[in-house]
């Protein structure tokens, strides 16, 4: 049974190292394909890295909390052969590795069958590992041949020949967990959670979660659409580990709690609107200071990233902010009028959906706003990758909408959902905080009127939204009670001048007082 040993791989964005955050198995576990096998920090996101490979682990080379280089071997796994995908094509191969000619999604082919392989007629097939799915049977294998090289991602100890085992952050073929839906990604990882917490009866839970009966889950009405209305199945309550923290430290009782998950989990969200609701919303008890003086923190992970960024920015670009006070009453009853309609049930309407459509639409009539400084030229791009400076565990992080110019109100809401719960649940890719053209930041969700944020590196522009509440404002001579925000706006000082940055301010201030200019 050959050895392979497996490399940290670059998971994008071309980064030298990770940290290991959590092993999922031990030495001794049999593993499956797409099996998750470690949990990893980049210097941007959470990453879990799939198993390319059925068989037995035999080694874990690096510890919980190693910093370990792109290239190193972190496992070692023993084998006889690479398992195809679980979602073979129909009528194909789906167990057997000689079956089906070598691709990245085959891994190793023992030594002894790629130097000689025997005639499939005369030669029965040797027993293999089986995938536990049901396909349709392997249709007849064709004459054997040595197998193909494919890129060295994983070493077979004792063997001269490379592997095409492709141990990344997305798993392999088609039931990659970046390809498969929303909800089945999400009850995968519930599974996997609810199986470490309780047993193996929790696992099955949670698979069903994805696609639940008539008989084991109640439906949601109202603004739930067709989501889930409760969160247990089979007595287990489906919610992420920090969500079970964030229930105990507020005393809620998770059973009682409406999910809006995409796979019928509690978010954190949930949590806070029950604890609202039931009236024990507060703040976490301060801890005490405890016997030690002092607490060294390691700069690693995202945290090195974010120093990196913020320092480059501050003392590279010179910023220059502006700042305008609002009536935003218009749109808070535009938001309103939103959650009411059929066209937006099951999706989350907040004042930053407007927000984040009137960014968009100011950015067009003020197009240097979106642009990137190189020293040598000024790139003004024809597309908003609207970016969404997102608060998590982990620290700062700023994914971004692609090609947000082009969505409608509607698929702005979802894509806003999308990135705010992939960014809450630690699973934004480099990919998503890659190429963004143009920032917002929502301060107003931390009870501030306003601030000067720092541009984020390889932007002109950066716009923050206050909180919004009741304040005194001139109507028509009389002063009243409206709704009033602050908008706060840096920029780069190379590229827009204060003009264009007075009426990019401007053009937003505009649509949050009268929203009917989106019609525009």
């Amino acid at each position: 049974m050959p050895a392979a040993e497996f490399p940290l791989p670059d998971v994008g964005e071309g980064l030298t190292e990770a940290e290991i955050v959590q092993w999922r198995v031990a030495i001794g576990d049999e593993v499956a394909v797409d099996q998750v096998l470690v949990e990893i920090e980049t210097a941007k996101s959470l990453v879990e890295l799939p198993s390319p490979f059925a068989g037995t682990v035999t080694g874990l080379l690096v510890s919980e909390g190693d910093t370990v280089e792109v290239g190193k071997p972190i496992i070692r796994v023993d084998s006889d052969v690479q398992v195809a995908s679980t979602s073979a094509q129909p009528g194909g191969p789906s167990t057997v590795a000689d079956s089906a000619p070598a691709s990245p999604d085959v891994a190793v082919t023992p030594p002894a069958a790629a130097a000689a392989p025997a005639p499939v007629a005369q030669t029965p097939p040797a027993p293999v590992q089986q995938v536990s799915v049901q396909q349709a049977p392997p249709a007849p294998a064709p004459a054997a041949a040595p197998s193909q090289p494919v890129a060295d991602h994983a070493t077979v100890v004792g063997s001269d020949e490379s592997s095409g085992a492709v141990l990344v952050g997305y798993g392999s073929a088609t039931t990659s967990p970046s390809r498969r839906k929303p909800g089945a990604r999400r009850a995968a990882a519930l599974a996997a959670e609810a199986s470490r917490a309780s047993s193996a009866d929790a696992v099955a839970a949670a698979e069903a979660a994805s696609d639940p009966g008539e008989d084991s889950i109640s439906q949601a009405v109202g603004e739930q659409g067709s989501r889930p209305r409760k969160a247990v199945v089979s007595g287990i309550v489906l919610a992420k580990p920090p969500i079970r923290k964030l229930a105990k430290d507020l005393d809620v009782d998770l059973t009682e709690v409406v999910p809006t998950g995409l796979a019928g989990e509690v978010t954190r969200d949930d949590v806070i609107r029950h604890a609202k609701q039931a009236g024990v919303f507060r703040n976490i008890e301060t801890p005490e200071w405890g016997d030690v003086r002092r607490e060294t923190i390691p700069v690693k992970g995202v945290r090195k990233a974010i120093a990196k960024a913020m320092t480059t920015s501050k003392f590279t670009a010179p910023h220059v902010s502006l700042f305008v006070d609002v009536d935003a009453t218009r749109t808070m009853e535009f938001v309103k009028r939103l959650k009411s309609s059929p066209t937006f049930a099951g999706v989350k309407v907040s004042p930053l959906l407007v927000f984040a459509k009137a960014v968009i639409w100011a950015v067009r009539r003020n197009r240097s706003v979106n642009s990137t400084w190189t020293d040598q030229e000024i790139i003004v791009h024809h597309f908003v990758n609207l970016g969404i400076a997102a608060a998590t565990p982990r620290g700062l992080i700023v994914p971004n909408i692609k090609d947000a110019q082009d969505m409608s109100l509607f698929e702005l809401a979802k894509a806003l959902e999308d990135l705010t719960l992939t960014a809450r649940d630690g699973k934004t890719t480099p990919q998503q905080m890659a190429d963004g053209t143009v920032t917002i930041t929502n301060i107003g969700v931390f009870g501030m009127d306003t601030g000067t944020p720092i541009l984020n590196p390889g932007e002109v522009a950066i716009v923050a939204m206050g909180t919004i509440k009741p304040k005194p404002w001139v109507v028509d001579g009389e002063v009243r009670s409206r709704m009033v925000t602050t908008i706060g706006a840096s920029f780069d000082h190379r590229v827009v001048d204060g003009d264009v940055a007075s009426r990019f301010v401007h053009d937003i201030a505009s649509v949050l007082e009268e929203p009917a200019l989106l019609l525009d």
